[in-house]
């Protein structure tokens, strides 16, 4: 049931530092940035623990780490399970079985549970 929230970077001294960060405040039990093809940092737990989504999402959002739309909603990134990885689903091979939407109003970013 292990996953990862990911967030997609340019700068790796920030990434490593965000990474470094979450891990050190108990946000996640292991988070790291890679940088090839493109700057992704994983921020690792578990997928049924809705405690642990709850404490990263708000990590994330305490540090802007999600995008906004032009309308300004927050975009509904996907939490992606390892085995997802493991199968090779990316792109649009990938069906998230989590989304922001599940926990935040995005029009709001006021929690929904």
């Amino acid at each position: 049931t292990c996953g990862k929230w990911m967030y997609f970077f340019n700068d790796m001294r920030f990434a490593s530092k965000i990474c470094h960060e979450a891990v050190e405040k108990g946000i996640v039990t292991a988070s790291k940035p890679r940088d090839a093809p493109e700057g992704v940092c994983c921020f690792y737990l578990n997928g049924n623990d809705l405690e642990a989504h709850k404490k990263t999402i708000q990590f994330f959002l305490d540090h802007d780490l999600i995008q906004r739309t032009k309308n300004g909603k927050l975009y509904n990134i996907s939490f992606k399970f390892d085995y997802q990885t493991r199968a090779g689903e990316y792109g649009e091979l990938f069906q998230p079985e989590i989304k922001l939407d599940r926990f935040l109003d995005l029009s709001t970013g006021k929690w929904k549970i």
